[in-house]
């Protein structure tokens, strides 16, 4: 399989791409006309769903999210036809513990899983099911090609939690032994390629990574292909644009603005060749297409890194963090052109699409609530939650108010980038304090003004939530 990427990425060739590019053109303009015209469809069986999430990516790095020097024509079609959510969170802004929130709809305080996980960690206890579990369950066929990173022993890989394919890094894919900053500790596992739960290459080099976008993408287009006549969950969790950035050689060069911007557009042109395969096969109209990321820029890479309007970035609970670009596209379900301010966040989405699959929740405890009448933009739908907790590493520092208007923060360090690194080496933070604030999201997004003093009952009932959060889940006597 390995081989055959290869020398497809290497036989790829630009009049093809613009022939895809016309192709999509055309089909774009059916799908939005259609969905523009159509009610929302009997469904004969339940939905598919394909789930990009992802790595490290900023919330402007894609038109229309932001307004990059390069074109994103794949992700600006996929806003086009479907709903743009600009209040959409992650609990903590970092690989593992990110990721085991989106596929458990549990916070990291209640499966333990924290930070960054090295090679061979247990990760997500398997008493927290999967979206990939849930799913499977009802009758789907499920895949994951892509980056996992929430657990590399036998029983937290993919195929033991829920998923009939699978392929890529267990872990991230600076994990390995040119690390920027910690080469000697990370050469010590070889950064393996999984495929179907048997490595396949033993030590990936600077030569594979520029494939892993294109094996991931050709993986995911040949099972959609494949299961067009029942339901599948398909989820591709790029390794991208995670340090070090590679991309493919039909794009290395093409943004004109140097190496993070020819990323983008492979991840783009990945974007564009899977909405491709849902149209060729006959199932884009059946299918719930979600592309989001496990977390905002890395800024320490400087120019390797993406693009936020907020404060801060990866590794702290300010919106440059935790807030995450988020779009979807169901025809007919989901209306096209959109644009939401309704806040939910990735441990939603396990309830609401159990709910779309008329699939059983797991037995083990879920905190995420099916929010499908607030993606779809029903009016009266409330928020389903009093708030949302926000954490780094082990320590809770945090929460959100259920509608999104307002972030109280803890007393607690976080690190704030002093010099940004440049061509992939790594900058310098610096650790500061931060007292007990409130700010307004509404009319403060970029978390400037505390405004504690302004609001102190607002203060009052969300120190009250994040006590009670803090005593459920961060101490250790208490269950959970």
């Amino acid at each position: 399989m390995i081989s055959t990427c290869a020398s497809a990425a290497r036989a790829a060739s630009c009049p093809a791409r613009a022939a895809w590019g016309v192709l999509l053109g055309v089909v774009s303009a059916i799908g939005l006309a259609a969905a523009s015209a159509v009610p929302s469809p009997a469904v004969s069986r339940p939905p598919n769903v394909v789930l990009i999430f992802l790595d490290d990516s900023g919330y402007g790095d894609f038109h229309p999210l932001g307004r990059p020097a390069y074109p994103t024509p794949n992700v600006e079609r996929l806003a086009a036809e479907g709903c743009r959510f600009e209040n959409f969170y992650v609990p903590q802004a970092v690989c593992s513990a990110s990721r085991a929130a989106l596929l458990s709809g549990c916070y990291p305080g209640r499966t333990r899983v924290f930070g960054a996980h090295p090679p061979r960690a247990r990760g997500l206890d398997p008493k927290y099911a999967t979206i990939g579990e849930v799913l499977k369950r009802r009758g789907y066929a499920t895949a994951v090609f892509g980056k996992w990173h929430i657990g590399d022993q036998p029983e937290t890989r993919p195929p033991a939690r829920g998923f009939d394919e699978s392929c890529g890094l267990m872990y991230s894919n600076d994990m390995w032994e040119y690390h920027p900053e910690n080469p000697r500790y990370w050469s010590q596992w070889p950064l393996q390629f999984w495929n179907n739960g048997q490595v396949t290459i033993e030590r990936v080099t600077p030569d594979h990574q520029p494939l892993l976008t294109t094996w991931y993408t050709e993986r995911a287009v040949d099972f959609i292909r494949r299961h067009n006549n029942t339901p599948f969950f398909l989820y591709v969790p790029h390794s991208m644009p995670h340090v070090p950035l590679f991309c493919s050689g039909t794009v290395r060069g093409r943004s004109g603005v140097g190496l993070y911007g020819d990323v983008m557009r492979d991840i783009d042109a990945s974007v564009g060749r899977i909405l491709k395969a849902l149209a060729d096969t006959g199932v884009a109209g059946h299918t719930l297409v979600i592309m989001t990321s496990d977390n905002g820029p890395w800024i320490s890479y400087g120019n390797h890194a993406g693009a936020t309007p907020f404060r801060e970035a990866k590794g702290t609970t300010f919106d440059g963090g935790v807030r995450s670009a988020c779009l979807m596209r169901f025809p007919g379900r989901i209306r096209p052109g959109s644009v939401s301010k309704r806040a939910f966040g990735t441990i939603d989405l396990l309830p609401t699409l159990a709910h779309l699959a008329g699939a059983a929740l797991p037995e083990n405890p879920v905190d995420g609530k099916n929010v499908w009448d607030l993606i779809r933009g029903e009016p009266d739908a409330a928020p389903p939650h009093a708030y949302y907790p926000l954490s780094t590493g082990s320590t809770f520092e945090g929460v959100i108010s259920g509608d999104g208007r307002w972030k109280l923060h803890l007393p607690h360090k976080y690190r704030t980038l002093v010099a940004a690194g440049k061509d992939g080496a790594a900058g310098r933070y610096k650790t500061v304090d931060l007292e007990l604030s409130l700010f307004d999201l509404d009319r403060d997004p970029l978390e400037s003004t505390n405004v504690i003093g302004r609001h102190p009952e607002v203060a009052a009932r969300l120190q009250a939530l994040a006590e009670q959060h803090r005593q459920r889940f961060y101490v250790p006597s208490k269950p959970r």
